[in-house]
């Protein structure tokens, strides 16, 4: 059996694309984990962080599946799908200028920004449960002796800081406490503030945060050093896949937890490992991300 793909990238952040609208494609669980890890890595295989799935949806124009390096399938990806919408209007597939495109995260609704791609990726998530974050009766302590302090977190996630969260939350880990700021676009995300993110030893801390009894289905976790009120640089260990060039989604809650602190205004530009995201979060408290998707090569495996 012969899978046909589209290698692509946005910020070297990179996917193996498959349609599944024009040929079949590998199913059930284990399929889908084999197949993934098969084709991620980057010895024996194609190489690349995930795969994404493009297929009909029945609520959207199309529907995107995502799933990790490691065989595990995630919910939504800012950099893969500003590289599905290419895709489609690159084969016109789509005249539509804005796209919908239904994932596990929700229905995201990517448009053409001139030669780039923006992404509204929807409303920040603040409250633990949702996340998600397990934090119990310490949590409503830290909230009250913050400076300033921050409302107690009432049951079902209600109040607290823009709508119940957990901001600068002291978390150990190993040698060290981190100070997390929790916040999920769709995904889960830790967001620590670092002095030198160039030197941050990402690839010790990174898997042990992302694995943290706190985080029942892990979490990316993003190590943002603040330049300015306009530029945060970051580096990102992604659930899954490890250390990435970059990550959409990461980015977007960088860009928010940097807000909430008051470190840096509600516009960003995020430098990451390949290259830059604009980060703007609107009156209507969407988030939009506008950025690159390039395509590398097209190609087929046999997988039989």
């Amino acid at each position: 059996m012969k899978i046909h793909f589209t290698k692509m990238h946005g910020l070297g952040n990179d996917f193996i694309l498959i349609d599944c609208r024009v040929q079949a494609c590998p199913s059930g669980t284990k399929n889908l984990r084999d197949i993934s890890r098969q084709f991620c890595d980057r010895r024996f295989g194609i190489g690349a962080d995930q795969i994404l799935l493009l297929d009909n949806s029945s609520k959207a124009d199309f529907q995107m599946r995502i799933l990790n390096a490691d065989g595990s399938e995630v919910e939504m990806c800012g950099n893969g799908i500003r590289c599905l919408a290419q895709y489609i209007w690159d084969r016109r597939l789509s005249e539509k200028d804005v796209l919908e495109i239904e994932t596990l995260a929700g229905i995201m609704k990517p448009e053409r920004s001139g030669d780039l791609v923006k992404v509204d990726m929807g409303e920040p998530i603040f409250e633990p449960e949702k996340i998600p974050v397990t934090i119990h009766d310490d949590l409503n302590i830290h909230l009250a002796t913050s400076n300033p302090p921050i409302p107690p977190l009432e049951k079902g996630g209600k109040g607290g800081f823009e709508g119940g969260g957990i901001i600068d939350y002291p978390l150990q880990i190993a040698d060290r406490e981190f100070n997390i700021t929790c916040i999920s676009m769709g995904n889960p995300h830790a967001v620590i503030v670092v002095d030198d993110v160039s030197g941050f030893p990402v690839t010790y801390y990174g898997p042990m945060i992302e694995t943290h009894a706190i985080f029942p289905r892990k979490t990316n976790v993003e190590f943002i050093q603040v330049l300015n009120r306009a530029e945060i640089k970051m580096r990102v260990w992604e659930r899954g896949s490890g250390e990435t060039m970059a990550c959409g989604t990461g980015a977007a809650a960088a860009a928010v937890a940097s807000a909430l602190k008051g470190l840096t205004e509600k516009t960003v530009t995020v430098h990451l490992l390949g290259g830059d995201l604009l980060i703007e979060q609107a009156v209507n408290k969407h988030i939009y991300m506008t950025g690159p998707a390039v395509e590398v090569f097209e190609g087929s495996v046999d997988i039989s």
